[in-house]
């Protein structure tokens, strides 16, 4: 997901978040297993001021593919996003879909360019467009779908040192174990840890991503954040030989969500 994908937690509350996740595997209760490979696709425009309109209404262009796709069992998700927080060289507009293989994305993909969309008047009109995969196995979804939600995405960058499996143990011993408590009190609609697929960033880099229905959303995960730094803060100093904080970056957008 460009899953998916609210973006306002505050930096140094998720920095010191982090810190939380190098603790060793075993060492908190409740530790997460990994599940089957997750693949997303995300698309990202930067589109002229003067053409965003055109880009909300090219936004229904492929629902009847996508939809078709996820009813038939090749996508288990899909979406389309507005930056909300916009960066110099950053995107404003992007769309992404997930499946739990590579060929169910590029399938999708082809019948994407096959219906002619993909060069339509508005996208044409970009100034920039650049495509992710990312591939995830700490994940979840909630059923139905999303209008208006906030995805907030996040990008940490590993120090050369960390260990091997050091985005495995952040994911199993403290994020994904947050993220379903969030689900299941319905503050979340979806999250993944992930990394790239296909690495056309730095290979030592990892991604969060979340959604949530509302604002209010990203306030309560902002708190449970906080409340889980407060539980564990002997752990801070431990992660930063493990990462590097300069260049750790979050984007917020809005947009629509779909899930099987």
């Amino acid at each position: 997901m460009k899953i998916i994908l609210g973006r306002v937690i505050a930096g140094a509350c998720l920095v010191a978040t982090l810190a939380v996740w190098t603790i060793p595997a075993g060492a908190q209760s409740g530790e997460m297993k990994e599940k089957p490979r997750l693949y997303t696709y995300a698309a990202s425009w930067v589109i002229p001021r003067a053409r965003w309109t055109d880009m909300e209404k090219a936004g229904t262009a492929n629902q009847k593919i996508l939809d078709h796709a996820v009813g038939n069992g090749t996508l288990v998700g899909y979406g389309d996003d507005t930056t909300l927080i916009h960066q110099a060289e950053g995107s404003t507009h992007g769309d992404w879909w997930a499946a739990m293989s590579m060929a169910g994305l590029f399938n999708v993909l082809d019948e994407i360019y096959k219906s002619g969309s993909s060069v339509s008047p508005v996208l044409a009109s970009a100034t920039k467009h650049w495509d992710n995969v990312y591939v995830s196995r700490h994940y979840a979804w909630h059923a139905g779908s999303v209008k208006g939600g906030y995805i907030h995405g996040a990008s940490y960058s590993l120090k050369a040192a960390a260990p091997d499996d050091a985005v495995e143990t952040i994911a199993k011993n403290f994020l994904a174990p947050l993220f379903e408590k969030l689900m299941a009190d319905g503050t979340v609609q979806a999250y993944q840890i992930a990394e790239e697929a296909v690495h056309t960033e730095d290979p030592g880099m990892f991604f969060v991503f979340f959604i949530t229905g509302n604002a209010e959303g990203l306030d309560k995960v902002n708190a449970a954040l906080g409340e889980a730094v407060k539980a564990n803060a002997f752990a801070i100093p431990a992660l930063g030989s493990m990462v590097d904080f300069a260049r750790h970056r979050d984007d917020l957008s809005r947009g629509n969500a779909t899930f099987k």
